[in-house]
């Protein structure tokens, strides 16, 4: 176990898409014998869509995203309840199911998601997620990886989590949105970072760390990194 996590962590620092991130932690699951996963991510802004990266079959969740099924989803109601993992079933407490949650259910049944490990996610961004192990059935090895793993299940769904948000979720300054690599480079700038040290930290040349911060210069309407990183300080209790 120690090894797939190490390799987990390694591939997950290397991402810088969502398909990279989405092959990282494929590759896990693979590795504990779970069948497949789904990240999902729902911010509380209103009218903003879910974001989704998963190995869950293509038909099931165009199909579930195009109906807005997060808001009817059983597994979502309990992961905004609450921050504890858990296993769930399609048939589980089906006496307590609407006949659309039942539906909802049936439906993920015949794409072969039945029954799952779920890690809810809060945190203080605005953002509530939720990591999903899914399987057609409980196998005994599914079984036994939950039983003697949930806690570093828990650990790899958190990371996954942290390295989606600084990634691919822009992030705002004053209430302008930044990528994540604009707002990254900013906030090394803010810390006295040169370009070129700022460049040797992110993997990136100096060159395209001018870039980034030229952007973010461009878009808040400054024509100075220090004018920038003045925004970005004063900003600092309102990012989201």
């Amino acid at each position: 176990m120690h090894r797939i996590f190490q390799t987990f962590i390694d591939r997950l620092c290397e991402s810088t898409d969502v398909m990279a991130l989405r092959a990282c932690m494929a590759e896990a699951s693979a590795a504990l014998d779970l069948n497949c996963f789904a990240y999902l991510s729902i911010s509380n802004k209103p009218n903003a869509e879910p974001q989704l990266i998963s190995t869950y079959p293509p038909n099931w969740t165009e199909h579930y995203l195009r109906n807005h099924y997060e808001r009817l989803d059983p597994v979502i109601a309990a992961v905004l309840s609450s921050p504890e993992p858990f296993e769930w079933g399609t048939d589980a407490e089906s006496k307590q199911l609407s006949t659309l949650q039942r539906r909802l259910f049936d439906e993920a049944a015949e794409s072969g998601i039945r029954c799952g490990f779920t890690v809810p996610i809060h945190d203080n961004q605005g953002l509530i997620a939720a990591v999903t192990f899914a399987a057609e059935e409980r196998r005994p090895k599914f079984e036994q990886c939950i039983n003697e793993h949930a806690r570093v299940l828990q650990l790899m769904a958190m990371y996954f989590h942290a390295h989606v948000r600084r990634k691919l979720v822009s992030r705002l300054v004053d209430g302008v949105s930044l990528s994540p690599r604009e707002f990254e480079c900013l906030e090394w700038a803010a810390q006295g970072k040169s370009a070129w040290e700022t460049g040797r930290i992110l993997g990136i040349s100096r060159h395209t760390t001018a870039f980034h911060l030229d952007n973010a210069k461009m878009k808040l309407g400054v024509r100075s990194t220090v004018q920038a990183v003045a925004r970005l300080v004063a900003s600092k209790p309102m990012i989201r």
